[in-house]
């Protein structure tokens, strides 16, 4: 068959990848839901690093006061696959956590948001930033460059994140930033492609 529109299946391919990551990008709901739901399996996390920080750090961060403060480094990974689908880094402040929540997340077995839906909290989320970055603008919650766990096929180097916090009552307990694998599209339409 003659492709009459020339170039149609980039272009198409071009607005669905714009179009999830508006998606995620501007969601305030439970990203990794979306992410499971988009990439057709379960997410499981792997801490990078957790330690605590001292409060001038935590200060540096959104004005916090009264820590202790743990700094969360974590990738979310495709079950099955191992895909890197995001490298994340969290500030917990745990005086604005609920105990079993601080818990689970010290046992470092579970994701935040699996956490929270595991206990059925209740909460909010605030964005406070989205966009993309270049590779040299990537940087923690304290503007440190940090060197990301997954690299990209695309032309670009520019990576999708974002940034906010989640509350438990009027209070932020942890604040995220979430680097999104600029690949997940073409990593689920090769999959179900079954190439």
């Amino acid at each position: 068959m003659v492709d009459m529109y020339p170039g149609i299946e980039q272009y198409m391919l071009d607005q669905l990848h714009q179009l999830l990551f508006d998606i995620l990008l501007a969601t305030d709901g439970r990203t990794t839901d979306i992410l499971e739901t988009l990439l057709d399996e379960k997410m499981k996390v792997e801490v990078v690093r957790q330690q605590q920080i001292d409060e001038s750090a935590a200060l540096n961060v959104a004005g916090l006061s009264s820590g202790p403060y743990y700094v969360r480094e974590s990738l979310l990974i495709g079950d099955q696959s191992r895909f890197i689908v995001s490298h994340n880094i969290a500030l917990v402040c745990s005086q604005h956590v609920p105990p079993a929540m601080f818990e689970a997340l010290a046992a470092r077995q579970e994701g935040i948001g699996k956490t929270i839906g595991d206990l059925g909290l209740q909460t909010s989320r605030r964005l406070s930033d989205c966009g993309w970055r270049a590779a040299a603008e990537t940087v923690d919650l304290f503007g440190i460059p940090i060197e990301l766990r997954f690299t990209s096929s695309q032309s670009t180097d520019r990576t999708p994140y974002k940034r906010y916090a989640i509350y438990f009552g009027d209070k932020a307990g942890i604040h995220l930033l979430e680097y999104f694998n600029p690949d997940i599209v073409r990593h689920r339409l090769l999959r179900g492609s079954g190439w």
